[in-house]
Formats: C-alpha cells, sequence, structure tokens
C-alpha cells in the first residue's frame, strides 16, 4: 500500500466510525415512547373535566407538581398548588355550573419523565364576551412515577362572529318569567351562531294551563348597520323588528303579519331596571287597519339557572 492509499483510507475509516457512533447516540437520546406513559396522561385529562365540572377546585391543584405554575389566557400567573387552588375556587364561585371539554391535539414524550400535551378548551354556556376557545399547551412531569402538570399556558383564539354588533345585549342572555293578568310567560335567552345571534325561545301558559311557544331571533344587519329581530309566533304569525338604544332603555319598531294575513305592527320597549329584571311595555300597535290599545308594563325578572 502506497503512503497516498494509507493516508486516503485512514480518514475514512474514522469518518465510518464516528457516523456509526453518532448514530447510536442520536437513536440513544431519542424521546421513549411509553403507551403506558400516553395513556395515563389522558386519563389524567379526563379526571381535570371531571375535576372541573364538579367545581372542585382542590382536586385540579393536586394534579399541579408542588411547584407547579398556571398561566391563564390573559397573562395572570398562578405558582404552586396554594395559589392555583385559590384561583380556581375564586374562578367557581364567580361561574357556577360551568362545564368544559378538551380536546388533545398533540400528545407525545420528550423523555422518560417529561411530556407534552397541546390542545383545546371550550365552556358551556360561553362566557361573557368575545367568543373563542382556549389553546392550551401542558408540560407533564413524572414524580415519584405518577404523571403531574408542571406548567398550563392558555391563549385564547377569537372566533369570527357578528358579536360586537349585539355585544350590548348581552345582559340578556338567561331565563326570564314574566306572569300578568293569568298568563305566565317563561323565556330562554342563549346565545347561538358564535355569538352571532340571541335566540329567545318563549312558552306562555294560559290561565287554564294550556301552553304555547315561539322563537324569537336578535342578530346584527351588516346591510343596514342595526339590531334587527324575527319572530315567529306560535300561531304561525311572523315579524322583523329594528332595534335602537336610547340611552337607558331598548325600542324595537317591529312590522309583521299574522297566521290570518293581517299586517302588524308595534313599537315594543325595554328597560333594564337592574341586573336581575326589566320592564316591557308595546305602544302604537295596529292590526290591519284598526288601533290598538298600549299594552301595561310588565316587569321581566330573571330566574336562576338550575345547577
Amino acid at each position: 500500500m502506497s503512503l497516498t492509499q494509507k493516508f486516503v483510507r485512514c480518514p475514512l475509516i474514522v469518518f465510518t466510525a464516528l457516523w456509526i457512533l453518532s448514530a447510536a447516540a442520536l437513536q440513544a437520546a431519542e424521546p421513549v415512547s411509553s403507551e403506558a406513559d400516553l395513556a395515563e396522561i389522558r386519563t389524567g385529562a379526563d379526571a381535570f373535566v371531571k375535576a372541573f365540572n364538579q367545581g372542585n377546585a382542590k382536586s385540579i391543584a393536586k394534579m399541579w407538581t408542588v411547584k407547579g405554575e398556571y398561566i391563564d389566557d390573559t397573562g395572570k400567573q398562578f405558582s404552586g398548588r396554594a395559589e392555583i387552588e385559590a384561583g380556581y375556587a375564586k374562578f367557581f364561585a364567580e361561574n357556577p355550573g360551568l362545564k368544559i371539554r378538551l380536546s388533545i391535539t398533540s400528545l407525545r414524550m420528550v423523555s422518560d419523565d417529561v411530556a407534552i400535551e397541546e390542545g383545546r378548551a371550550e365552556v358551556e354556556p360561553p362566557p361573557a364576551g368575545q367568543p373563542g376557545f382556549t389553546k392550551y399547551v401542558v408540560v407533564h412531569n413524572k414524580v415519584d412515577g405518577k404523571w403531574l402538570m408542571a406548567s398550563v399556558r392558555d391563549s385564547f383564539t377569537p372566533r369570527v362572529s357578528n358579536y360586537s354588533g349585539i355585544a350590548e345585549l348581552e345582559w340578556l342572555i338567561g331565563n326570564w318569567v314574566a306572569e300578568e293578568h293569568g298568563f305566565k310567560v317563561e323565556s330562554v335567552c342563549s346565545w347561538i351562531g358564535n355569538k352571532s345571534f340571541i335566540e329567545r325561545a318563549y312558552t306562555i301558559t294560559k290561565h287554564d294551563g294550556t301552553k304555547s311557544s315561539g322563537v324569537q331571533l336578535i342578530g346584527w344587519n351588516q346591510a343596514t348597520k342595526t339590531i334587527q329581530s324575527w319572530d315567529f309566533s306560535p300561531d304561525g304569525g311572523h315579524a322583523i323588528g329594528t332595534w335602537f338604544f336610547m340611552g337607558s332603555s331598548w325600542k324595537a319598531t317591529v312590522h309583521g303579519v299574522t297566521a290570518d294575513g293581517f299586517k302588524t305592527s308595534a313599537v315594543n320597549l325595554l328597560r333594564p331596571l337592574d341586573e336581575n329584571a326589566y320592564s316591557w311595555k308595546s305602544v302604537q300597535r295596529s292590526l290591519g287597519d284598526r288601533a290598538l290599545p298600549d299594552t301595561d308594563e310588565i316587569v321581566i325578572k330573571r330566574q336562576p339557572v338550575a345547577q
């Protein structure tokens, strides 16, 4: 073998040996994927949902490491189990009956005792404000054989919606009841369509016990830049209203038609009294060519939501 051949082949041998060693090192450094560990973390996510839906702040806090941290979607940080428990306890007290749904979009091991979970969370009923959902990232640590959350960070993602157009009517969301002259009207107002519309489903109970029901939708009309309502009454009639805010009350100018084909019109006045009551009155009413008398002012009261 010539001297030249010797110096050509030796580097090749060295390079090959280094490549084999490097590949072995990389293989050893690859995350250990344990189906049992991932299954345990998913079970922990289910336990979190159960505890959240029960409003159990103490159980939730125990799912973190002792020095774990939680950063909510407003940027507020909670450090340690005591702070996390207090934060959730306050949240549950302010939002009774709230339920959560989790969807895990990614779950992977990065070492034998560290895993990262990503997903999205949604609560029902949707909280006040801009509609959207929460993206979250969780760093899990395996401590004494048990998977716990070491760090959780939430971030809010808004949805496309016409919510801003009717946000001023958010106070209507809830259950309402009014009783007058032997009639009882029960209404449930809720968000639909990514908070683009308020649906008011109502039931009328007469003094003889007979019932009928109808529905009203309230939304933003982008063409006219006004709030509009669509009413569908139990007798087959329907009407369209245009809403205006008058400083301390709302006025809805309504035009419709009965099931028999007679045209109707009215101006409905809604005046919030406090967080749990508002008054309603209908004036300037007509049926066909005949003027109708104004109604009495009715006080409609908010009802507690069943837990």
